[in-house]
């Protein structure tokens, strides 16, 4: 299981990008755009090869309790692959709780790699117009 702090800031990212989605009509779902934002920085930081692994691992995790994402890989670019295959369900799933693990384990591998600060930081980079730079995005705020 992802920690909570990794499933609130999945969740928060893939609620953002849905409303912005739903403005322009993407084709693609929710979380298959979270990918390809976080796609180019994290590229950038660890190598292709590097993001990947990361992506790779977190997929492999995500299907452990998302068996729907079992048509769902990695390409060698780093690009997910095999959405286009998803029937209806499955890709309602993918933009849902299945695309939200993804996105969680993801988050939670950035997380025990690189640390809570950077790993903000490059958050709040791919979506300067968004706040997911408070700390306590997890957590109760206090009075």
């Amino acid at each position: 299981m992802s920690p909570p702090v990794s499933r609130n800031l999945a969740r928060r990212l893939l609620t953002y990008e849905a409303a912005v989605g739903r403005s322009s009509e993407p084709t693609e779902s929710a979380a298959f755009r979270v990918c390809e934002k976080l796609r180019v920085p994290l590229s950038a930081l660890a190598g292709v090869a590097g993001f990947r692994s990361l992506l790779s691992r977190a997929l492999a995790l995500a299907r452990a309790e998302a068996p729907s994402l079992s048509a769902v890989e990695v390409g060698a670019d780093g690009s997910l692959k095999g959405l286009d295959e998803l029937g209806p369900q499955k890709d309602k799933d993918m933009s849902g709780e299945g695309g939200a693990l993804l996105i969680a384990q993801l988050l939670g591998l950035l997380l025990t790699f690189i640390g809570e600060g950077i790993t903000l930081r490059l958050v709040q980079n791919v979506w300067p117009e968004s706040a997911f730079d408070d700390r306590d995005s997890g957590k109760e705020k206090k009075a």
